[in-house]
């Protein structure tokens, strides 16, 4: 008999694999690089408060978020006086003395942000710790060229600043053969040799390591691969799955050759079908758009999604199953059997995004911390 107390859908997170994928990123650094993590959006889902010290288990020193608030966050469960964080986005959200306070790092991505934060190191009479962003290339954050240039020729600005590392962000890293990325390992370089300042630099993303020793620098920031998403188009991912998702099936049924599945008629058998409806929706971060693309294991065999996607629920044709499942059944939506990358192509999308979706209702649970 089914059990009806069960939890309805799990999210279980390999912390083990989070870490073997963190040290094989550290393994492919340049002998004096290191590696930090990118902890931004809860861990790209999983969950920060237990994936960050998982990985200052393995050594990691240096923490990647994008806002105040999750460095606020973060700060409890790592050693203020071994692990930094360092906030993305800036110096907004707080106040510089929440900043301070909490031991956080801005990156300085405007010649507005460098002059906030070093009015606030002047009024405390002490130079405040930066990281400084310069842009070749993204067009997103950071200081353009002409902006750096203009710095190099007159960096009183920097004076009350101790500028730790200067950094840029590669566009095209996960195209290995992509012209972009030499032109912004030779801008970054242009750029940093006219700044000539006494720190590091930081360049490489996830798939920047993957381009070799030209991009390491001093220290790499990967994100997505920590968390087992493939760093390059190209090749193998050497990176492992980092999560087990699973939905229970509610309950399965014979439908009958015409007839329709799910919200707007939108699917018709076109011959007796067996389908079974599993408790995992686009509120659960299974986007709408899987619907006619996604499938779900059962029993090791894929089966598709039919019809739309719905808020709570999917529906899957079991036809080809050899044997049928029950009420009460998982169907793995992320697995072994098909990782993030492959549910992210099926909806169009990437990996990133399907890890970030993932919803609240999921019972979740850590393996191997």
């Amino acid at each position: 008999m089914s059990n009806y107390a069960g939890a309805l859908s799990t999210l279980e997170i390999h912390l083990d694999a989070i870490a073997r994928n963190y040290l094989l990123l550290t393994k492919k650094l340049k002998t004096g690089a290191d590696c930090a993590a990118v902890v931004k959006a809860d861990a790209y889902g999983l969950g920060a408060a237990a994936v960050a010290p998982a990985l200052f288990a393995q050594g990691c020193r240096h923490f990647f978020v994008a806002h105040f608030d999750e460095a606020a966050a973060l700060r409890p469960v790592l050693p203020e006086k071994d692990a930094v964080i360092y906030v993305l986005n800036g110096p907004w959200g707080a106040e510089p003395r929440d900043f301070i306070a909490g031991g956080f790092v801005p990156i300085l991505n405007s010649l507005s942000d460098i002059a906030h934060w070093s009015a606030a190191a002047k009024a405390d009479n002490r130079r405040h710790p930066a990281l400084l962003h310069l842009d070749t290339g993204m067009n997103r954050l950071g200081l353009s060229a002409k902006e750096a240039e203009s710095l190099s020729r007159d960096k009183s600005a920097l004076l009350s600043l101790d500028i730790r590392y200067i950094m840029s962000h590669l566009a095209c890293a996960d195209e290995p053969d992509h012209p972009k990325n030499r032109e912004q390992l030779a801008l970054f370089r242009r750029l940093t040799d006219a700044l000539s300042m006494p720190c590091r630099y930081s360049f490489a993303n996830s798939a920047g390591i993957f381009l070799g020793p030209d991009y390491h620098f001093d220290l790499a920031r990967p994100g997505c691969a920590l968390y087992g998403i493939r760093p390059q188009d190209k090749g193998p991912n050497p990176m492992q799955g980092t999560v087990t998702l699973k939905g229970r099936i509610l309950q399965v049924r014979m439908i009958d050759i015409s007839s329709t599945v799910g919200y707007g008629a939108s699917y018709k058998a076109v011959a007796p079908a067996n389908c079974a409806t599993v408790s995992v929706g686009y509120a659960d971060g299974y986007l709408r758009s899987h619907t006619g693309r996604g499938a779900v294991v059962i029993g090791g065999q894929k089966c598709p999604v039919i019809g739309r996607v719905s808020m709570d629920t999917i529906i899957v044709d079991t036809t080809a199953l050899n044997i049928q499942p029950a009420a009460g059944d998982w169907a793995e939506i992320i697995g072994p059997a098909q990782g993030v990358d492959e549910v992210a192509e099926q909806a169009g999308t990437i990996g990133y995004e399907i890890l970030t979706s993932l919803g609240k209702r999921y019972k979740r649970s850590y393996t191997g911390g």
